[in-house]
C-alpha cells in the first residue's frame, strides 16, 4: 500500500484544506429558498469536492458481472479490477448458470416486460407460481407481490396503517418502513434497537391511554447495518399481548441462512407464525422485487387495490419472476444447504482475519459483515486506499447510519474463496489504519452510534 499512502500524506495538507473528509449528507437535508436547483448546489459543490479530492465511493458502476471479483468504475472515470465485497448476491445465484438459462427461456415466451400493473393484466402464470412458492418458503399462505422490496415495506404500511394508529419501529428498521410510517400517521415510536423491554413498555405505554387503534411493531431478521438478530419469539408474544401487529423485514436473511432458507424465522422457530413477513429478492434470489406475506386473506385482498407501491406500480416482468423461480427452487434444494455452508465458512473466516487485521466487526455470523470505521474522513480515506488496491467494499455514511458512525457494509458471496477474504482483511486492515494514522483519530466511534433513517438496501 506504500504507493498510494505516499500519495495520500503528500496530498494531506490539500485534502484536509478542501474540506472533503469534513461534513455529511446531514449537512443537506434541510433546504431552505424557493429555487429548487439552488437549493441543491451547495450539496452539489460537495459531492463534487470530494469526488474531485479522491474520496468519494458511491455511484460506482460495474464492468462485469457482480461476481466474487470484479472490474468497477469510479464516478471520476478510474477503473480497477479487484475482490468484491460490495455486492448483495449472497449465495451467487446472480451468475448461476440455471437462472440465467430460466430468465432467457421466459424472455423467449413472454417477451422482456408484462406492460401492466398487478391489479389489471400485469400478472402471469410465473408470477403466480412465484407468489404460491413464495407462501411455501414464509409458511403463511397469501402473498403480494411488489416491483422491490422498499415498495413492499412502504406499500403495505401506507396500505394498513392509519392517522390514529401507532408505528412502533426498531430504532434501526429500514427506510422504507420508516417512510412509511411517517407517510401514514404521526404516531411513530423508535425504540431502543433490540430492546424486547422497549418495545414492551411503548406497547404498554400506548395501550394505556388508546384501547382503540391498531398499533404496527416493525423490526428485521438481520439488521443491514449492524448484522444482528432480535428476538422474534418475545416480539410475537409482546405483540399478542397487547393486541399488536409484528412485521418482520427478512430481505437479508431469507434463503442465506436458517433451515431450508427459510431464515431468521426458521432459525427461531417461526415459520408461519409471524403476523406480517416482507422480503426482498434482490440479496439472494438474483432479481429486483419484494413481497408481503400473510396468513390473513382479508389482508392480502386489502393490499392489493390500497398498496400504492404495487396498485401504481407495473408487475415484476417475466424473466423477473423466472429468475426468482429458479432461486427459490435452488435455494431450497440440496445445492442451497451447500451454499449456505460455504457462506457461512467464508463469513466465519472473514471476521477472523478483519479481527485479525485490528478492525472491528459488528453483529453476528451472516451474510451482511459489517466493519466499524467511525468518523467520516478515516472512512472516506480507508474507502479510497481500499478501491485503489483493489478492495470493493460499501462505505456507508449518514442517513444509512449516524454521523460519525460510517463503516463498511461488507456482503458476502457463497463463491467467495478464503484467499479472497484474507486480502480483503488484509488490505482493509493496512487501510483503516493508515486513515487512523494520518487523521490523528481514535480507532473507534462511541458504541451507541446508531442508524437515523434506516439502513439502505
Amino acid at each position: 500500500m506504500s504507493t498510494l499512502s505516499d500519495q495520500f500524506s503528500h496530498g494531506l495538507p490539500k485534502l484536509l484544506e478542501s474540506g472533503a473528509l469534513e461534513g455529511s449528507f446531514a449537512d443537506f437535508v434541510q433546504l431552505e429558498g424557493k429555487s429548487l436547483e439552488v437549493r441543491a448546489q451547495r450539496y452539489c459543490e460537495w459531492r463534487s469536492n470530494r469526488l474531485k479530492q479522491g474520496v468519494w465511493p458511491f455511484a460506482t458502476a460495474l464492468q462485469s458481472a457482480p461476481g466474487p471479483e470484479a472490474t468497477v468504475i469510479d464516478e471520476a472515470g478510474k477503473e480497477r479490477t479487484g475482490v468484491n465485497f460490495a455486492s448483495q448476491d449472497y449465495l451467487g445465484l446472480a451468475s448461476h448458470i440455471e437462472v440465467r438459462a430460466a430468465a432467457i427461456e421466459a424472455i423467449k415466451e413472454y417477451g422482456t416486460h408484462i406492460a401492466g400493473a398487478p391489479v389489471l393484466q400485469g400478472n402471469s402464470t410465473l408470477s403466480l407460481r412465484l407468489q404460491a412458492a413464495v407462501a411455501e418458503l414464509i409458511g403463511l399462505r397469501h402473498v403480494v407481490l411488489f416491483p422491490t422490496g422498499w415498495a413492499a415495506g412502504y406499500g403495505v404500511i401506507t396500505a394498513l396503517i392509519r392517522s390514529k394508529d401507532h408505528v412502533v419501529l426498531d430504532r434501526y428498521a429500514h427506510n422504507c418502513c420508516v417512510q412509511g410510517a411517517r407517510a401514514s400517521t404521526d404516531n411513530v415510536h423508535r425504540v431502543r434497537h433490540l430492546s424486547t423491554d422497549a418495545f414492551v413498555r411503548k406497547l404498554r405505554s400506548i395501550r394505556a391511554t388508546d384501547a382503540e387503534n391498531a398499533i404496527l411493531v416493525v423490526t428485521e431478521g438481520i439488521f443491514s447495518m449492524d448484522g444482528d438478530s432480535p428476538d422474534l419469539q418475545a416480539l410475537q408474544a409482546a405483540c399478542r399481548e397487547y393486541e399488536a401487529t409484528l412485521l418482520v423485514d427478512v430481505a437479508h436473511d431469507l434463503g442465506a441462512v436458517g433451515p431450508g432458507g427459510t431464515g431468521t424465522l426458521g432459525l427461531q422457530g417461526l415459520v408461519g407464525t409471524v403476523d406480517l413477513v416482507i422480503g426482498s429478492f434482490s440479496k439472494v434470489f438474483a432479481s429486483n422485487g419484494g413481497f408481503v406475506s400473510t396468513s390473513s386473506a382479508a389482508i392480502r385482498e386489502y393490499l392489493r387495490p390500497y398498496a400504492p407501491s404495487h396498485t401504481f406500480s407495473n408487475a415484476l416482468s417475466p424473466p423477473q419472476c423466472a429468475t426468482v423461480l429458479r432461486a427459490l427452487e435452488i435455494v431450497r434444494g440440496s445445492e442451497g444447504e451447500v451454499l449456505r455452508q460455504n457462506l457461512r465458512g467464508v463469513v466465519e473466516f472473514l471476521r477472523e482475519e478483519l479481527t485479525g487485521a485490528g478492525v472491528k466487526c459488528l453483529g453476528k455470523p451472516g451474510p451482511l459483515v459489517p466493519v466499524l470505521l467511525g468518523p467520516e474522513g478515516v472512512g472516506r480515506i480507508t474507502a479510497a486506499l481500499c478501491f485503489d488496491h483493489g478492495v470493493f467494499a460499501s462505505l456507508v455514511e449518514f442517513p444509512a447510519v449516524s454521523v460519525g458512525a460510517s463503516r463498511f457494509r461488507m456482503q458476502v458471496m457463497a463463491t467467495h474463496t478464503r484467499a479472497q477474504a484474507q486480502l480483503a482483511a488484509k488490505v482493509i486492515g493496512s487501510a483503516y489504519r493508515f486513515a487512523k494514522q494520518l487523521l490523528g483519530r481514535p480507532t473507534h466511534p462511541p458504541p451507541d452510534a446508531s442508524a437515523v433513517t434506516g439502513g439502505s438496501g
